[in-house]
């Protein structure tokens, strides 16, 4: 799947436009590091791997920043243990 993820700042997500709208991870950033709070695909695209690769994309970013992340949100955390390569980036006292 080829999306085109971007940080949209003002708005506090990561998003990607998809054949029928809009997906996004919203976040909050904090000292300790980013809250992935909530992720949302257009209904149309659900069960088609979007979802997996905004994650993963987003992800990929933080990464290259080198902050730590909080998955609040189930499907990012969810991924998260699916694919446990990106554990280490998950911020000191929080778990998936």
């Amino acid at each position: 799947m080829n999306l085109n993820v971007t940080e949209n700042k003002e708005r506090h997500r990561f998003e990607a436009t998809v054949g029928s709208g809009l997906a996004l991870i919203e976040y909050i950033r904090a000292k300790n590091g980013v809250y992935l709070t909530h992720t949302e695909v257009p209904e149309k695209e659900e069960g088609e791997g979007v979802g997996t690769e905004l994650v993963k994309q987003t992800l990929e970013m933080l990464q290259e920043e080198g902050v730590k992340i909080v998955p609040q949100c189930p499907f990012v955390a969810h991924y998260i243990r699916e694919n446990p390569e990106w554990k280490s980036m998950i911020a000191d006292g929080y778990h998936v």
